[in-house]
């Protein structure tokens, strides 16, 4: 089964999960908006889900758009933001323009990649961003690069240095990071986001 298929089998549940910037922990809000709120330019939320984030950049001022591989999730966003533009598609085929988008967020979006795809998604990603760009990462964490079972499809965690030297190698520069290694006294899976820019 695809990812989206994959989703889309239980979009319902996780749209009542997960649909409102109120079930993101405060310091991923916070972090998200530091670093792609108040951007000149437009930006993308890439793997948007329920369109719940894009509704939060929004409120804070962002030109923002996003782009999901879910039907329903695409659905639900439209709805719940009429203002707002969504579309159904992939960060493979992002029809934009290079150098021409200021922000991206990817809030979980690349979890489910194998990881010998993930230096070719970020190149592709490096190639849409404007210079000076930015772009912020989410994603589970753990000692090596290894898949696990989650609840949806399979996914992968990494080290967070790992990570990061993932996009130092597609052309990125570190300017942030967050990290909660005790996934919050266990309630979550251990966690960390990674905030990027491209060169000037």
């Amino acid at each position: 089964m695809t990812i989206a298929a994959s989703y889309s089998a239980v979009a319902g549940l996780y749209i009542d999960m997960f649909a409102s910037p109120d079930k993101t922990h405060p310091d991923d809000l916070d972090f998200i908006k530091h670093h792609l709120a108040g951007r000149p330019g437009p930006v993308l939320d890439l793997g948007c889900g329920p369109g719940h984030l894009t509704g939060y950049l929004h409120g804070l001022g962002a030109d923002v758009s996003g782009i999901d591989l879910v039907p329903e999730f695409v659905a639900h966003a439209r709805a719940a933001h009429p203002d707002l533009r969504f579309d159904l598609g992939s960060m493979d085929h992002l029809e934009a323009a290079d150098a021409s988008i200021a922000g991206m967020l990817l809030w979980y979006s690349l979890i489910h990649r194998d990881p010998e795809d993930v230096p070719a998604v970020l190149a592709r990603l490096r190639r849409a961003l404007m210079p000076g760009g930015t772009m912020v990462v989410g994603f589970f964490t753990g000692e090596r690069v290894e898949p696990f079972e989650h609840k949806v499809t399979t996914a992968y965690r990494y080290p967070p240095d790992g990570f990061a030297a993932l996009l130092a190698a597609a052309g990125f520069t570190e300017v942030g990071r967050l990290e909660r290694p005790d996934g919050d006294g266990g309630a979550h899976r251990p966690h960390a986001a990674i905030a990027v820019q491209t060169t000037r």
